[in-house]
């Protein structure tokens, strides 16, 4: 959804003032056309009714003015009623699908003046927002929460399975047997669980203050996904390719996101089961408290991880900025992970 329709839906959430006022409109069976902006652009296109000054905006003096046939403006921030009962003219030449004369209306204002418009429909008794971008139906709460719910729990699976399938890279890695299609698998279930958290986004927008807890769930779902995107675009992709990022994939269809070939293009990735070396970025974001300058440090001394995980606790040590004590915390942290490799390839093998 574009971000100036969002802000706008904001502005309409259930709970709002203004979102109040359009469910009188809609509860009293009267129909409305209602100018979010003034200006000079609107005021061109404005004629009959009358000007109001100073006049506050409040949801019972919308709700009033909407009685009467003509359209209302307000100003920008919605605090103030400037025009009630005004006849709208628009460019009659500018193409709009809709049908209803409120809407076309409402559709051309919106496209020649880039102010928002919502067109309240007398006989099917709802709203459309109409914006230069393009036109959404205001739904019900009690519509949106069960998609919502619906969502959140598909999120919730696809979070899940990027967790398994980071372990199982882990071990791959662990293992020398890293391919770069396990590394596109995971970057790809990242961008999904992006578009996702977006659709949520979206969804709780039109939940109001109800779906602030979905929000916050979202929110934990989506933690240091994007941070792990990165880290294993840092492991695996050559240093041409090496500052792109989640970013990239945003143009793409969600039929190209699931096309592992075409994701790996992008990050450079030519052959998907060809053997891989990563950097280990990822690995050692494992280590607390382990600075960004010990890292690429780290990183600069021994090229891949697998070189990594063979140095000794001197070898480590010699590293700037890493020491003695860090060292020994380092090398358990290998060793744990290399053990727990070891124990999944006996489970398998036995």
């Amino acid at each position: 959804m574009p971000s100036s329709l969002l802000q706008v839906l904001r502005r309409l959430a259930p709970g709002t003032e203004l979102r109040n006022a359009i469910e009188r409109i809609i509860q009293h069976g009267s129909g409305a056309l209602i100018v979010l902006g003034g200006g000079s652009t609107v005021d061109d296109l404005c004629t009959g009714g009358f000007v109001l000054q100073n006049t506050e905006f409040s949801e019972q003096r919308l709700a009033e003015l909407a009685k009467m046939d003509g359209a209302i403006v307000l100003d920008d921030n919605a605090e103030r009623i400037l025009r009630a009962n005004v006849h709208l003219i628009p460019d009659s030449t500018i193409p709009t699908r809709e049908t209803g004369t409120r809407h076309r209306t409402a559709e051309r204002m919106a496209i020649q003046t880039g102010k928002p418009l919502v067109s309240v429909s007398e006989g099917r008794k709802i709203a459309v927002v109409f914006t230069d971008e393009g036109r959404h139906e205001l739904e019900s709460p009690v519509t949106v929460l069960p998609r919502a719910n619906q969502l959140m729990q598909t999120l919730d699976r696809f979070r899940r399975r990027f967790d398994l399938a980071e372990d199982y890279l882990t071990r791959q890695e662990v293992e020398g047997a890293a391919t770069y299609r396990a590394a596109t698998a995971l970057i790809q279930r990242a961008e999904i669980i992006h578009r996702l958290s977006s659709e949520v986004d979206d969804l709780t927008v039109a939940l109001g203050e109800d779906g602030t807890l979905i929000q916050f769930q979202s929110a934990d779902l989506l933690q240091g996904v994007a941070a792990t995107a990165d880290l294993i675009i840092s492991d695996y992709a050559s240093k041409r390719y090496r500052k792109r990022s989640l970013d990239d994939l945003a143009d793409l269809s969600i039929t190209e996101v699931h096309d592992a070939e075409r994701v790996a293009a992008i990050f450079g990735f030519k052959d998907l089961d060809a053997e891989a070396r990563p950097s280990g970025y990822r690995i050692l974001e494992g280590i607390p408290a382990l600075p960004a300058s010990v890292k690429e440090g780290v990183v600069g001394r021994f090229k891949t991880l697998a070189r990594m995980l063979a140095a000794s606790a001197e070898q480590l040590a010699s590293v700037e900025g890493v020491g003695r004590a860090r060292a020994g915390q380092m090398r358990t942290y290998f060793d744990q992970l290399q053990q727990e490799a070891g124990m999944v390839v006996g489970s398998r093998n036995g």
